[in-house]
């Protein structure tokens, strides 16, 4: 009976020492995905905050800014890129909706989004653009991979149409998550003038005719859970500038916008307690599981040992009891 217990022991350790590696290296890139149905919308603040005022092309103080940062999934789109790109697929519609005190349109800049449902890598197909402009990212942007590394990355920014390094500051306390937190400095750069100007009769060609340019800076800051890779913070000191051009008496410039954009409280928590939820699943394929199957394989591999040991060791020789004198009777 020993020698059967010890062989199905055996066995059951063998499976749970090979479903380890399984789950980790081979479940979790499979499961762990973002949804191409995903719907979500953040709001920003910057208290105060600089605008222009374009009928009088001069800068004001405003007491409030709000930006609606919006990602939306496209489940048809997702589905038609997969057949040729050979991989999950997610494609978002984001769109960032800055709106001044007055809640009257200030800017808005719509974006298509491609990327490998798992890696977050950048998938190029038609449609991938920002603000009807066709472009070709290179690095991520919105979300990390799962399992964050302690590295710089290098990160898209929509607003100069090209990528730029992201860099790794430190693991800090969140809201009592532990993440790393993430800067990204992008220096004056000229950039291309919105294509919807909250202006009646102004359009961004005309502004260009008149030789007036738009130039930007920030200096962007992520908190980002290194689990899920999902940001639970963000914020990002702006700046906006039109210089020169018919447009700025003299040819001089004007602050277009500038501000500390924060995620708004109730947004901030509401994400940590998303993330929250989510790092468990993960957590679950990675650590929890891969790690508990390996230690209880470990632990019926050395009871299946010791059942066998037992099993083979000799059973003690008792004395042999004296034999009986034979009497023979004679007559």
């Amino acid at each position: 009976m020993r020698r059967k217990a010890s062989l199905i022991l055996l066995a059951v350790a063998v499976f749970f020492t090979a479903l380890s590696p399984l789950l980790r290296w081979y479940a979790f890139p499979r499961l762990a995905k973002v949804p191409p149905s995903q719907y979500q919308d953040t709001v920003l603040v910057a208290e105060p905050a600089t605008l222009v005022d374009y009928s009088t092309m001069k800068a004001k103080k405003v007491p409030r800014l709000t930006v609606v940062q919006t990602l939306k999934g496209d489940v048809a789109a997702s589905d038609r890129i997969e057949r040729t790109a050979d991989r999950d697929v997610v494609v978002w519609d984001a769109l960032t909706y800055v709106a001044g005190p007055d809640g009257k349109m200030v800017s808005q800049i719509p974006e298509r989004y491609i990327f490998d449902a798992h890696s977050q890598e950048p998938v190029h197909a038609t449609g991938e653009s920002v603000d009807g402009d066709a472009v070709r990212r290179d690095g991520i942007e919105y979300k990390w991979p799962f399992l964050v590394e302690k590295r710089d990355y290098s990160y898209y920014d929509p607003q100069t149409r090209a990528s730029a390094p992201i860099h790794y500051k430190g693991t800090r306390t969140f809201h009592g998550l532990e993440v790393y937190y993430f800067e990204q400095t992008i220096p004056w750069t000229k950039v291309p003038l919105p294509k919807k100007l909250p202006v009646k009769g102004i359009t961004a060609e005309s502004v260009r005719k008149m030789g007036t340019t738009r130039w930007y800076t920030t200096k962007r800051m992520f908190w980002v859970d290194p689990v899920t890779g999902a940001p639970v913070n963000g914020e990002e000191i702006h700046q906006e500038e039109l210089r020169g051009g018919d447009l700025l008496p003299g040819g001089g410039k004007v602050t277009a916008f500038a501000g500390h954009v924060k995620m708004r409280p109730d947004y901030v928590e509401a994400v940590v307690a998303l993330v929250s939820s989510q790092r468990t699943l993960v957590l679950l394929l990675t650590s929890y599981l891969p790690w508990g199957f390996l230690t209880l394989g470990a632990a019926l591999l050395a009871l299946s040992l010791t059942l066998e040991a037992r099993s083979r060791r000799p059973r003690p020789i008792g004395p042999t009891p004296a034999a009986r004198p034979v009497v023979s009777g004679g007559p």
